[in-house]
C-alpha cells in the first residue's frame, strides 16, 4: 500500500453514497473492506487490502476481499492496474491517469502529466477507434 500519508477519518456518508450509487448492496464485510480502501487514494493489492483490513481488527477472509475487489472493479469504483501476471493494484482513483512501477520496490506512483496517446492515433487497425490507453512505466532505483 502507499505509504506516503496516513489514512484520513473515514468519511462513512461518502463511501455509503458511492456504494449507493453504484448498485452496491451494503453488508458488513464490504463496508470494512471499503472504509479501508477508500479512506484515500491508494494503489493496493488484494492481500494488502487483506492486511490492513484484518489489522483493523476485522475478520473477513481472503475470498471476501477478492470477490468485493471484483465487484468494485465491474461497478466501476476502482481500477485493475495489471502489472504482471502474478502482481494486479487496485487503483481507488479511477479517472484516467498513467503509472510508474518501481521493479526495486514494488510501488505503484501516479504519472502527474496525462500522456496524450497521439502516438497510437496512427498505427490503429483499420476500422477500429481507440477505446483507452493504459501505460504502466516500469522504473529502476538509480544505482
Amino acid at each position: 500500500m502507499d505509504s506516503k500519508s496516513n489514512s484520513p477519518m473515514v468519511d462513512r456518508a461518502r463511501i455509503d453514497k458511492l456504494l449507493d450509487d453504484h448498485n452496491i448492496n451494503l453488508t458488513r464485510q464490504r463496508r470494512l473492506i471499503a472504509d479501508t480502501l477508500f479512506a484515500r487514494h491508494q494503489h493496493v493489492t488484494a492481500e494488502q487490502l487483506f492486511e490492513a483490513v484484518k489489522n483493523t481488527g476485522a475478520r473477513v477472509s481472503k475470498a471476501t476481499v477478492y470477490n468485493t475487489l471484483g465487484l468494485f472493479v465491474r461497478k466501476g469504483l476502482v481500477r485493475e492496474v495489471f502489472i504482471d501476471s502474478s502482481r494486479t493494484f487496485y487503483d481507488s482513483n479511477t479517472s484516467h491517469h498513467h503509472h510508474f512501477y518501481n521493479v526495486d520496490t514494488g510501488d505503484l506512483i501516479d504519472i502527474k502529466e496525462r500522456l496524450a496517446p497521439h502516438f497510437v492515433d496512427s498505427d490503429l487497425p483499420a476500422g477500429t477507434a481507440m477505446e483507452i490507453v493504459d501505460l504502466v512505466v516500469r522504473v529502476r532505483n538509480s544505482s
